[in-house]
């Protein structure tokens, strides 16, 4: 296990929790001014905060740049993906800055032998990297983006994740191995578990992607306003943020491509859980203050539960 990767995952699952806790039981019913609420709320969910300083002001930074966290993960992690791939199938050891880099980050596992993970590391690099190509496509072809704002601090964390999620897949296997021939001898039924639930949280994902874009155009397609409204379909009957939840499965479904076993990846499965309630719980919080009408049976995120 990469110690120093699990200790990340752990401070930063720990540290969101910590947030939603805090935000629960403030609640409340809007946003109060404060740096905490500015780090942690970003889009329609900081309406309300009140007027900013000038100066603090400088610090936001469009929301509609979201598409750039999703260009750097295409560009790092297919990088990294096209390195995995030769090293297991053409025998081209990874780089010694790379391995340098996942030897501080990994420990002693990287000269470990670790048997099938290395197609569960090829295949978890493969379905992130289509799940940063997807989210590309829709934040540029389908998304309707508002004036909406992120903080300046939220936009290099999610740059940083980005690049972090790559390594802490490669660090799930030695660097210097390369068994491309028997390499799909490893195929397990959690592979395909793993796989399928992907493929299913994905396409409801972009379904409610899709929802939400289609609350700002007309029966054309043409963008006629760039209000928020009630959405309504698919998930979105039964949370009001099925896509953060359809995150949640994405993740889920890559540990269970990882033999459920990879307890790295489990602490990266708890961080998007404690990011995404935290997100979905300041969605819940904007609609039921903006719509009198509001469904009173939808959960936050999970439904049924949360």
């Amino acid at each position: 296990m990469p110690p120093v990767l699990s200790a990340l995952w752990l401070l930063l699952a720990a540290a969101f929790l910590a947030a939603l806790l805090l935000q629960v039981r403030r609640g409340g019913p809007g946003p109060r001014p404060g740096l905490f609420q500015d780090l942690i709320r970003y889009g329609k969910t900081k309406s309300g905060c009140g007027q900013r300083p000038a100066w603090l002001r400088l610090l936001y930074l469009p929301k509609r740049w979201f598409s750039h966290f999703y260009i750097l993960s295409v560009v790092w992690n297919g990088f990294l993906l096209l390195l995995l791939i030769q090293a297991l199938f053409l025998a081209r050891p990874f780089p010694i800055w790379l391995q340098d880099l996942l030897s501080a980050l990994g420990g002693a596992s990287q000269n470990q032998d670790v048997g099938d993970k290395h197609l569960s590391a090829l295949l978890v690099l493969m379905l992130l990297w289509l799940h940063s190509f997807r989210r590309l496509i829709e934040c540029l072809c389908i998304s309707v983006f508002s004036s909406g704002v992120i903080h300046i601090v939220q936009y290099c964390f999610a740059l940083g994740y980005y690049i972090v999620i790559g390594l802490t897949v490669l660090c799930q296997v030695p660097a210097n191995v390369s068994n491309g021939k028997d390499l799909f001898m490893q195929i397990c039924w959690y592979h395909i578990l793993g796989i399928m639930m992907y493929i299913w949280a994905s396409v409801h994902q972009h379904r409610c992607h899709v929802i939400l874009a289609n609350l700002r155009k007309s029966k054309s397609g043409k963008v006629v306003n760039l209000n928020h409204s009630i959405p309504f379909g698919d998930w979105f009957e039964r949370v009001s943020c099925p896509h953060y939840f359809a995150e949640l499965l994405i993740y889920v479904s890559l540990a269970i491509t990882f033999g459920f076993q990879n307890l790295t990846w489990w602490l990266v499965v708890m961080f998007v859980l404690f990011n995404q309630a935290l997100a979905a719980v300041l969605c819940q919080e904007f609609y039921v203050n903006k719509f009198s009408c509001y469904p009173t049976h939808r959960k936050a995120f999970i439904p049924f539960l949360f």
